[in-house]
């Protein structure tokens, strides 16, 4: 530990420590925009400042803290520095903030308000051009050239889609090899755009096409939540996580007029109890090992981009809400078509490559009796997703008073769900819920244990490991989130370094809870306290075992007679090695 004074008082931090992260500790704040904790203090946008007694004006981002160090950081100096460096940063900047969807959690405004900077007379950068029907997009004339999202995709997901050219003034961020982005091997994660601190990058807005479909009288709108959604909706809307609940956020996809509101817990056990069944009997075959779990549609990207030889072993399973858009669309056609309306089913995901899932023609489910190779030309099972964000700029528009709304139950029979289905959200969830009815198909009892989540993992610990005794058979597991630790693991698993029965991984970091298109808090990581709530609503649920959701038992006996079945197949299951990148 070393001593420094910090704006007149002693403050003591481990020596090594930045400056910036030191006097966070101590209660100070210092404004930052390119910094990114343990990974980005390169110090271009000097916003960050401070005065040191002997050196003048250093980075608080990249200068470490020395012992007798004296630091000021509310000075006349430090603040006409700071908003010298803000103006020529927002001079360049395309500041269209009237109409940017970021304009509530832009840093870049936020700051440039705080320090009250004149306007720019400088001309406005021109937009440049970008794929519009992909996922993810990017508009270079709001990049500040911060170089977040470089380092975001390379050292914590592997992917390195980002890269910058030139240097100094003509320092441009760019795909990598000049590639278009559909080329470039990105998972779609989303993970650059939450840690973006301006509008530079965002999720393709689909809010338009949904308010058309609410608005068509020929159309019945379904709608379906996922697990972690009901984490972080009310994030958006002014609400407290305990006044966000799953009943009013119910009410409120009411409230926005869709005609169904179920929920993708209800898919997610399911999933369960096919990917369940799925593993039983995988442990009885002598298939290569690990099987990996198929529900997180960034990871089966990555895998086929990345990782083409282990697609193989995922599970067959379509992820939860694919599933229920399956039985959506074949268990309420002929209401729909009763009423002379067309079914539209749209998925509220924290998720951006959701996006790009539903668009996957091999997961269209084709109607009994036709021909298998028809799929590409078979209407999708969902029709579209928005993103956690996009519900939220979707309540706002439509004037949805959110704190003052009843608590409602989802729509039946597709919204009854188990403590097992909740925990999907946070990583570690899925292989838990899935072991917790692997074990009672194995045993015929419900087991008394819990696996491990990685919520909390670090660079050191990338993916975490149990040995589990259930009946007679002994279950190596792993789960890892986030894409840096997962080609770890799956490096380690092809070097014969690990061996494992079972690995699930989740591609954003802490799981869905942290998911790409959640509610964006900048230089916040709310992972955990997401996945805490999560945990809560389980341990609270009178139900906790998939196995055990009597609307899960009515479904198989009305429509697909047992998990495994050929119609469950048809509807629930798919062949990753299929799908077109």
């Amino acid at each position: 530990m070393v001593t420094i004074s910090l704006d007149g008082r002693e403050v003591q931090a481990a020596e090594g420590t930045k400056l910036v992260d030191a006097a966070a500790a101590a209660g100070v704040s210092i404004p930052t925009l390119c910094y990114l904790k343990g990974l980005n203090f390169i110090g271009s946008c000097r916003v960050c400042l401070v005065e040191v007694e002997g050196e003048g004006l250093v980075a608080s981002c990249n200068t470490a803290v020395r012992e007798g160090m004296v630091v000021r950081t509310a000075t006349p100096a430090v603040a006409a520095a700071r908003r010298a460096n803000l103006q020529a940063i927002t001079d360049d900047h395309r500041a269209v903030c009237a109409t940017c969807v970021r304009q509530d959690t832009c840093a870049l405004r936020s700051l440039s308000s705080a320090f009250n900077l004149e306007d720019s007379t400088q001309p406005l950068p021109e937009k440049g051009t970008w794929d519009e029907d992909f996922p993810l997009q990017r508009d270079s004339s709001k990049c500040i050239k911060c170089m977040r999202c470089v380092a975001i995709c390379r050292d914590v997901q592997h992917c390195g889609v980002w890269d910058f050219t030139g240097m100094g003034p003509s320092m441009k961020v760019t795909v990598r090899d000049g590639l278009p982005i559909s080329q470039a091997g990105c998972a779609l994660c989303g993970q650059c755009i939450t840690h973006c601190p301006t509008g530079a990058l965002t999720a393709r807005d689909d809010v338009s096409l949904i308010m058309e479909a609410i608005l068509d009288p020929e159309v019945m709108t379904v709608v379906q939540v996922a697990p972690a959604v009901r984490t972080a909706w009310g994030e958006g809307v002014g609400l407290s996580h305990d006044e966000a609940t799953p009943g009013r956020l119910a009410s409120a996809l009411h409230a926005l007029g869709f005609d169904k509101v179920f929920d993708t817990d209800f898919a997610a056990d399911l999933t369960i109890m096919e990917e369940g069944s799925e593993f039983v009997e995988f442990m009885a075959s002598d298939k290569p090992r690990p099987m990996f779990t198929s529900c997180c549609p960034g990871w089966v990207r990555f895998a086929k981009l990345h990782y083409p030889g282990v697609v193989h072993q995922l599970s067959s399973a379509k992820s939860p809400h694919q599933m229920l858009g399956a039985v959506v669309k074949n268990t309420l056609a002929d209401e729909a078509q009763a009423a002379g309306k067309r079914l539209f089913c749209v998925s509220i995901m924290p998720c951006v490559a959701k996006k790009y899932e539903c668009d996957v023609s091999e997961l269209a489910t084709v109607p009994a009796g036709e021909d298998p190779q028809l799929a590409a030309e078979a209407a999708p099972d969902v029709d579209a997703v928005l993103t956690v964000r996009e519900l939220d700029r979707l309540l706002r528009t439509v004037g949805v008073q959110c704190a003052t709304l009843p608590e409602v139950d989802f729509d039946n029979p597709l919204g009854t769900s188990t403590g097992a289905a909740t925990i999907f959200g946070r990583t570690g969830g899925v292989m838990e819920a899935a072991l917790r009815s692997a074990a009672y198909l194995i045993t015929g009892e419900n087991p008394d244990f819990s696996t491990c989540d990685t919520t909390d993992a670090t660079p050191e610990v990338p993916w975490v490991s149990k040995t589990l005794t259930i009946g007679d058979a002994t279950v190596r597991i792993a789960i890892a989130s986030g894409l840096e630790n997962t080609a770890q693991l799956l490096d380690a698993l092809e070097r014969g370094e690990a061996e494992f029965d079972f690995v699930e991984i989740m591609a954003c970091p802490g799981g869905c809870v942290g998911g790409g298109g959640q509610p964006i808090h900048f230089n916040r990581e709310m992972g955990a306290q997401r996945a805490g709530i999560l945990n809560r609503l389980d341990n609270a649920a009178p139900l906790r075992y998939s196995h055990e959701n009597p609307d899960i038992h009515q479904l198989y006996e009305t429509w697909l007679e047992q998990p495994l079945s050929h119609t469950a197949h048809e509807w629930l299951h798919t062949h990753q090695e299929d799908w077109q990148i």
